[in-house]
């Protein structure tokens, strides 16, 4: 019998307040997620090869980089084109990463790694994510250390599917406080113009989300008195996911999860809270000097940002 890892990576459980947590390795992947035994994301099996960045921490940047390439303190840099169909470089340099973990208790578990100076990004990035549960859900941190000489663009988010209930994404209702959306390109999702939420993309009270097609960011969230967000997925018998961030998460993505393989479609719905915008590493703001959110860390400096997934 081998002893080899699974294929996701050394595998950590915690559990706490009703909720219970599986991280792999790979990725600091938050492989499932559930409270009294209800899944609250898409999940797999623990030896697969994770699929669509099901769960996966991104970072030094979320979403893409146009054609991956991008100029900073005055240097062209060029990515690899880690998603060849569109020719992006596509959520960081982190998602395969093995991860080590550094702290673990029942209901906490911090992972890291280190950002290695390279072709595209000659800075040294520490990444330390860190999931804590209790009764209120699942929080997540993750923490970018500029440990190098050489300041360092960054970028981060999470990566999971919802999954509100039975049923599809088509048979949800989404809640989505936000009044601007960014706009894409149909063929390649490069950002064009940041707008007024309008006709499918209102969602700022519970609208079902039926068969429309949603891969957009958003932001201009509508923010309680501590300036949290929440985006809110549920199920016709009101049972549902919720994420809520802090202004540290300025944007959100949310992808209907269109999928060409039968198993994967629209089987739940990607929502990404992001320090910043797609391509913020070529964008400085939009319309009406709204800022795209890139953090730059200088040598020594640390950036973090939380968020919650709760039940319903």
């Amino acid at each position: 019998m081998s002893s080899a890892a699974p294929r996701s990576g050394t595998q950590t459980s915690i559990a706490s307040g009703g909720y219970t947590a599986d991280i792999a390795s790979v990725g600091a992947t938050l492989r499932a997620l559930r409270h009294d035994g209800r899944d609250l994301i898409t999940t797999f099996d623990a030896d697969d090869v994770r699929p669509v960045f099901r769960g996966a921490v991104l970072a030094p940047w979320p979403n893409r980089v146009v054609d991956g390439r991008y100029t900073f303190d005055g240097i062209e840099h060029e990515l690899a084109l880690t998603e060849p169909k569109r020719s992006h470089a596509l959520h960081g340099l982190v998602a395969w990463t093995d991860f080590v973990v550094v702290e673990q208790d029942a209901d906490r578990v911090v992972l890291t790694t280190t950002v290695q100076p390279q072709e595209g990004y000659p800075a040294r990035v520490e990444v330390r994510v860190e999931y804590r549960l209790d009764a209120d859900g699942l929080h997540t941190t993750i923490t970018g250390t500029n440990t190098g000489d050489d300041r360092a663009p960054w970028g981060t988010g999470p990566h999971p599917y919802l999954v509100a209930g039975a049923g599809t994404v088509d048979d949800w209702t989404l809640t989505l406080p936000a009044a601007e959306v960014l706009e894409v390109t149909e063929d390649r999702l490069i950002p064009t113009d940041l707008v007024p939420v309008h006709d499918e993309f209102d969602l700022r009270r519970p609208t079902p989300i039926g068969s429309r097609f949603i891969d957009h960011a958003f932001t201009g969230f509508d923010r309680d008195t501590d300036g949290i967000a929440a985006i809110t997925v549920t199920a016709a018998d009101g049972h549902g996911v919720r994420v809520a961030f802090g202004t540290d998460c300025g944007w959100a993505q949310v992808h209907t999860a269109d999928h060409v393989v039968p198993e994967y479609h629209r089987s739940g719905l990607a929502v990404e809270p992001m320090t910043c915008a797609p391509n913020a590493f070529n964008t400085d703001a939009f319309a009406d000097d709204v800022d795209a959110g890139l953090v730059v860390l200088e040598p020594g400096d640390a950036h973090a940002a939380t968020w919650t997934i709760s039940a319903v």
